[in-house]
């Protein structure tokens, strides 16, 4: 049987030279530069209130972070996969609000691990082509912004009065929800888009006889109250 001593010198020690110190200076100095490089793309797309700088400075660390674990598993394939797997399942504690914030995540995961495995180019030539994509599509703006417009009526005359208004000032409209009750008459959802980003038929609204009042915000997919 052999004594711990030698299980350490067999399993540990023969691998040691495997990558050299050279191979590892470059792979983590181009996950450094490929890391700020993906921080600078998120910040350019943020499209949010409030920029997280900690956020940024999380996908350079996990671009270096997942390239050191690569290049300390090369020499054994199956651990290899294994810690791709596991870099796969992480779970933050973090709340990710947007969708796009993950792509985010993968891709520094993704670069961190190509480099680790040696295929600089791919890493560097899949960097530029994803940050042309994002900077094309994830903040590109539309010509036609959606508004939620939500309207409290008393009656069906107001209703009417109400939908004859804004079908004649927006481009177009949907009714996306209608509610009815005793305590507060019929209250309107309607997603719209307005022909010339002017908002003042909001106040033609309200000057309806029998509407309580009326909320505009904007809308991206998600209702925001």
């Amino acid at each position: 049987m052999n004594s711990l001593n030698d299980i350490f010198q067999l399993n540990l020690f023969d691998n040691i030279n495997q990558v050299s110190i050279l191979d590892m200076i470059i792979a983590l100095s181009f996950a450094f530069v490929l890391g700020l490089f993906i921080k600078t793309i998120y910040k350019k797309n943020f499209k949010g209130v409030m920029y997280s700088e900690s956020f940024g400075v999380a996908l350079m660390v996990l671009t270096l972070i997942s390239t050191l674990i690569i290049l300390a598993t090369t020499s054994k394939i199956i651990l290899s996969l294994k810690m791709v797997g596991a870099l796969s399942v992480i779970r933050f504690r973090t709340a990710i609000k947007e969708p796009i914030d993950t792509a985010f995540l993968f891709w520094a995961i993704s670069i961190g691990v190509i480099l680790g495995a040696g295929l600089i180019p791919i890493a560097i030539l899949g960097s530029l082509f994803i940050g042309i994509t994002m900077i094309l599509f994830v903040n590109r703006k539309s010509n036609e912004t959606p508004y939620i417009v939500v309207i409290n009526c008393d009656d069906d005359e107001c209703e009417n009065g109400v939908l004859s208004i804004i079908s004649g000032k927006v481009e177009k409209y949907i009714i996306k929800s209608k509610t009815a009750s005793m305590e507060n008459g019929v209250e309107l959802t309607v997603e719209i888009r307005l022909k010339e980003m002017k908002t003042n038929f909001i106040n033609d609204l309200y000057k309806v006889k029998g509407v309580s009042n009326v909320v505009m915000v904007s809308y991206n997919g998600n209702y925001m109250g």
